[in-house]
């Protein structure tokens, strides 16, 4: 093995490890140092005695106080956000939400149009980005971060350290992104310590696949920019010397989602290049499978089963990247498409970060529920998305397409990796709640919200300006309103009104969006510190839609929802109405076998909803629990014994 770099960087000391292109030499002088003794209890004095919560924000969009909103607008129009914006008043009201964990999202330096070339950074070319601040998933840069979030983008690195420091002491852990699938066409890094070689650098473009090449080539063939559709121009159509329509790239190299042709279709992902993972053309893997028995080992045993191996080239690459970011104290990442990427890699990568942080949050993005259980037993994930199938199930709920029986089939199939599930309603991909192709009004999220943050035992994800019923309906030139947009500069409204000009206080909220901000503040803080929410559950709405199928005097219905979750210490009952129209007012059962597993004896007992403070009372006689209630059109009841 040939050692090419030490990088003294952050709190700890790393050495930076690499194979010529062409070796097939093993890992076994791999030496992973681990997070000093300071940083490590430093992460476990940020956990809590709940589940975590994730606070998703879009670092460009967050903190510009510009609302001028001007579709493709330049960044000295429209402005934009900076890592200094996340003040210690901006961090203390996302605090309130309970959130453990701030997923900074589009922070590595990816493909942009703003001109930094004072600052030795090339220009990037429109023909091959989308949008005008370009996508956060067209990486260009893994070593540095994007210069637009920066005041200075001279130390643009020095001033996101200082906002990990910062979050740090407000006792929240930092997630950025990784995205091993495929990096910019331009990808070029100005930051990479010494002795690290860029991706491509030394490929063999004669072939189309060869293992330790880090892309695929079009052999013979240059990259030729997709036709546009629907009358689409670069940047609105505004001149820029480099949208001449073309892009040199000889030869093509295969665009990021997979296609192989010289010229990508314009919905191809055409502003990116696939990443070789030692997978061959035809499917076949160049590299040692893991045996199915690696399910149920450690990460240690992980790491002592790739020491002896020979890996592809990008495997080391991106190992290097993301121990580079551990080491500067970033506490996880959120992998981007995770699933067009071999798990043995993710086993190589995950573990080798587990080896430096064993607290490391590894949130993947895979929406494949047959493939749920590789990624994290063979993988060592500690979270997927559970978009497929909660995600898109409460969605039709929250639409009035689908009845609320339709939740229940999914926590029981996937029981046995519920800690592992994060579950959302909004992010960066999917339509706001409040967008009219949604669901036109952010409160038909509340009742959804309470069945996603307390249903299951993993971490709930909540997406910035969510609380406080952001549409996202404004058009900022590239992509689709519904979605605030991750391709250009763009003020968001709701969120500026929360930033009342940087005192990050609320003043400017309508008394609605004061409303749903206080909602979510009490559930997400509850659920990150209950423990009834790690404990056990059962469902209670079968039960009941049973009793009122079979007694007419009972309003139960397909428009409600309720389950129980449980420790010795805490108990829940949970109802959830998701009509916008019509009011319950009915008694809820508690079947004998669920009252025996939470220990609940005969009696009447006192419960209180931790949402508006009111109580109830829970009537346990013959083995069979009653609870009469009210609930409003979207209304929830958090009943805690």
């Amino acid at each position: 093995m040939k050692k090419i770099g030490v990088l003294f960087v952050g709190f700890a000391l790393v050495a930076c490890t690499q194979q010529p292109n062409e070796s097939h030499e093993t890992n076994t002088d791999v030496q992973i140092p681990k997070v000093e003794k300071a940083q490590s209890q430093q992460n476990k004095t940020l956990s809590k005695q709940g589940k975590p919560v994730v606070y998703q924000v879009f670092t460009r969009l967050f903190g510009n106080k510009n609302s001028t909103n001007k579709p493709w607008g330049t960044i000295e129009e429209n402005g934009v956000g900076k890592f200094n914006d996340f003040t210690d008043q901006a961090l203390k009201g996302i605090k309130e939400f309970g959130v453990t964990h701030i997923w900074y999202t589009g922070v590595p330096h990816h493909a942009v149009i703003t001109d930094y070339s004072a600052y030795g950074i090339s220009n990037d070319d429109p023909d091959v980005v989308k949008g005008r601040a370009g996508s956060p998933y067209a990486v260009k840069d893994y070593y540095n971060v994007n210069p637009d979030l920066a005041v200075d983008p001279a130390k643009r690195l020095e001033e996101f350290e200082a906002l990990i420091k910062r979050t740090h002491q407000h006792g929240m852990k930092v997630i950025i992104d990784i995205v091993p699938n495929h990096v910019a066409r331009n990808y070029q890094s100005l930051s990479k310590p010494a002795g690290v070689e860029d991706f491509g650098a030394s490929d063999d473009t004669s072939v189309e696949y060869k293992r330790d090449n880090n892309f695929y080539y079009v052999v013979g063939e240059a990259f030729k920019v997709p036709e546009p559709l629907n009358n689409y121009r670069p940047l609105g159509g505004d001149k820029n010397p480099l949208a001449d329509g073309k892009f040199e790239e000889v030869p093509a190299k295969w665009t990021g989602n997979g296609a192989r042709k010289a010229q990508p279709h314009f919905h191809d992902w055409y502003e990116t290049v696939k990443v070789n993972y030692g997978v061959r053309p035809d499917g076949r893997y160049d590299f040692d499978r893991l045996p199915e028995t690696y399910r149920t080992k450690s990460y240690q045993e992980h790491v002592a089963f790739w020491q002896d191996k020979s890996v592809p080239n990008s495997w080391k690459k991106f190992r290097e990247i993301v121990l580079y970011w551990t080491v500067k104290g970033v506490d996880g990442f959120r992998y981007d498409m995770a699933e067009m990427v071999p798990v043995e890699f993710w086993s190589y990568l995950n573990a080798s970060i587990k080896q430096v942080n064993p607290d490391a949050f590894l949130l993947a993005e895979v929406y494949n529920p047959d493939l749920y259980r590789d990624y994290l037993q063979l993988g060592k994930m500690d979270y997927l998305y559970d978009k497929v199938d909660l995600y898109d199930t409460l969605k039709p709920i929250m639409q009035g397409k689908q009845v609320t029986s339709a939740i229940t089939p999914i926590i029981e199939r996937f029981a046995d990796i519920d800690t592992n599930l994060l579950h959302f309603l909004e992010n960066h991909d999917e339509q706001r709640i409040a967008s009219p192709d949604f669901a036109g009004d952010a409160l038909k999220g509340k009742p959804a919200m309470v069945v996603s943050a307390l249903i299951g035992k993993g971490p709930t994800m909540l997406y910035f300006a969510q609380a406080l019923g952001e549409p996202g309906k404004d058009d900022a030139g590239f992509g689709d309103p519904t979605r605030t947009t991750i391709f250009d500069y763009f003020g968001v409204p709701s969120l500026q009104r929360w930033m009342n000009n940087g005192k990050f206080d609320g003043g400017l909220l309508s008394e609605k969006e004061k409303k749903l901000r206080t909602f979510y503040t009490r559930l997400l803080s509850y659920s990150a510190s209950s423990s009834a929410v790690t404990g056990d559950y059962a469902d209670l709405h079968a039960t009941n839609l049973s009793r009122a199928r079979a007694d007419k005097t009972s309003e139960y219905d397909e428009k409600l929802y309720s389950f129980a979750r449980w420790t010795e210490q805490e108990k829940l009952i949970v109802v959830s109405n998701f009509s916008d129209e019509k009011s319950y007012s009915t008694s809820l059962s508690i079947p004998v076998e669920v009252l025996a597993k939470m220990n609940i004896p005969s009696g009447d007992h006192s419960l209180m909803d931790i949402m508006s403070g009111a109580t109830y009372s829970l009537s346990v006689s013959d083995g069979v629990g009653e609870v009469k209630l009210t609930l409003k059109p979207l209304q929830s009841l958090v009943l805690q014994m």
